[in-house]
This record gives C-alpha cells, structure tokens and sequence, in this order.
C-alpha cells in the first residue's frame, strides 16, 4: 500500500515537472516576443523622430523660400504696401 502511494506521489510529481517545463518553455518564447516587440517600438520612434525631423527640414526651407520671394517682390517693387 506504502508503495502504490509512493509511486502515486511520484507520478504526480513528474506532471508537475513536466507541466513546469511546458510553462518555461512558454515564458522564454514570450520573453523574447517582448524583446522584439520593444526593438520595434524603439524602430518606429526612431523613424517617427526622423520624420518630424523631415517636417522640420521642409518648414526650415519653407520660410527661406517665402523669405526670397518677399525679398525679389520688394525689389521688383511688386509688394503690397504695408
């Protein structure tokens, strides 16, 4: 009887061992489903950060534009008088 309990203990402990590995095995593939998602994350905010740079760049050169044209209409005597 001592053994049939025995073995039953021991047979429940090898599925707990077993479930145990199963739940590790799930923990490192999301560990590094995290790592990717976070090195996406940081690749979109880089690429944001490049574009708001972009858009900062086309004002820059919006402004000296507007800035030579005012210039060449002052000079042609084509601006409004203010």
């Amino acid at each position: 009887m001592a053994d049939n309990v025995q073995d039953l203990i021991l047979e429940h402990l090898r599925a707990i061992r077993a479930d145990i590995g199963g739940i590790k095995e799930d923990v490192r593939e999301i560990k590094q489903r995290l790592t990717r998602l976070e090195a996406a994350v940081a690749g979109l905010r880089r690429d944001n950060a490049n574009l708001y740079g972009d858009v900062i760049d086309q004002q820059a050169r919006y402004d000296r534009l507007a800035e030579r044209v005012e210039r060449i209409e002052r000079r042609l005597d084509l601006a409004d008088s203010v």
